[in-house]
């Protein structure tokens, strides 16, 4: 790759994250399921990278990227955190367009030295080079929603491919979706409520998509479409959809 042999080996060696992904596309789809606000916070430490978006207090979306199918990661003191805009960032990753020559893929390399200094990009497709600059910003705290498995209450992995055509029949002007868990008939319902009616959504424990069905006990929990409508891009992507709830009727996607 052009660029690891020439970038100067003193400015490396201050480097406290460097990172080196094959395809940059794969990494802005990643960041484009969570690009409902325009800043996001990142985090790295030895076991990879994780940016954070938040619509406080109600909404928290993250995108995990390992550091095993990363490849070069490295990082030198942890955690590293700092906050940037990623509407920029996302521009940064398609400054060769959306859509690769045949047979050619856009390296990416990062660079990050220590507080204040701005995110380095590095992208070449086709023996041509882009050098990009992004400002770094003190990172916000961010909400710990102490989402554990032992306050949980139901857990439903359902397959993506049909949710999503499903999930297009529910009243999107609607303000709420309802989620039903119960036991008693194994089942999960989501619900919406419009002008012209409701619609429901039944999945049964036995049915084609139902992969993993977990309830505890009977619970109907209502949360506002409109913090919803940003996960649909990352259900979209997916090939399958975890739904968790806890007894404080904290809704979890994954």
């Amino acid at each position: 790759m052009l660029f690891l042999t020439e970038h100067p080996q003193a400015e490396a060696d201050q480097n406290c994250f460097v990172a080196t992904l094959d395809n940059s596309r794969s990494f802005s789809t990643i960041l484009k399921a969570i690009h409902f606000l325009d800043h996001a916070t990142r985090f790295t430490t030895k076991h990879g990278l994780k940016v954070t978006v938040e619509n406080v207090p109600c909404v928290q979306a993250n995108a995990f990227i390992q550091a095993e199918v990363v490849q070069e990661f490295l990082v030198q003191g942890e955690p590293i955190v700092f906050q940037a805009n990623l509407t920029v960032l996302l521009y940064c990753l398609s400054i060769f367009g959306s859509n690769p020559m045949l047979g050619t893929l856009t390296t990416l390399q990062m660079y990050y030295q220590v507080y204040g200094h701005p995110l380095m990009l590095f992208l070449e497709e086709g023996r041509m080079v882009t050098v990009c600059k992004i400002n770094t910003q003190e990172p916000k705290e961010t909400l710990d929603f102490a989402f554990e498995d032992a306050n949980g209450i139901s857990k439903i992995i359902l397959l993506s491919e049909g949710l999503c055509e499903e999930f297009s029949e529910l009243d999107m002007m609607s303000e709420v979706l309802q989620i039903t868990v119960s036991p008693d008939q194994s089942y999960c319902r989501l619900s919406s409520f419009g002008n012209a009616g409701s619609s429901h959504l039944h999945y049964l424990k036995d049915c084609d998509l139902m992969e993993t069905f977990q309830c505890n006990q009977t619970q109907v929990n209502r949360y506002k479409l409109s913090l919803l409508k940003p996960s649909t891009t990352a259900l979209v992507l997916s090939c399958k959809v975890s739904i968790r709830t806890d007894d404080r009727e904290f809704l979890s996607l994954q």
